[in-house]
């Protein structure tokens, strides 16, 4: 698994919605702790996490090639 930065500036949807949820929540949560901490730290990654969330789309994911979309909408074993 190799970075590509080219792939990471193109913008294309690679967050599922399952993870969309647990970046909002986690994002959310890290951001009211950083309030109550004074932890700039927190409060950035809290920030990016809610960025990612509501767009869709995390940088990182781009340069690693990682799609987490294509994950929610598989079918199920029974």
């Amino acid at each position: 698994m190799s970075f590509d930065i080219k792939r990471m500036i193109k913008f294309e949807h690679n967050v599922g919605e399952k993870e969309k949820k647990y970046r909002l929540y986690a994002g959310a949560a890290l951001t009211a702790v950083s309030i109550f901490t004074a932890s700039i730290a927190l409060l950035l990654i809290g920030m990016v996490l809610i960025g990612t969330g509501f767009s869709g789309w995390c940088p990182a994911y781009s340069g690693l090639n990682k799609n987490t979309c294509d994950a929610d909408n598989s079918p199920t074993e029974s």
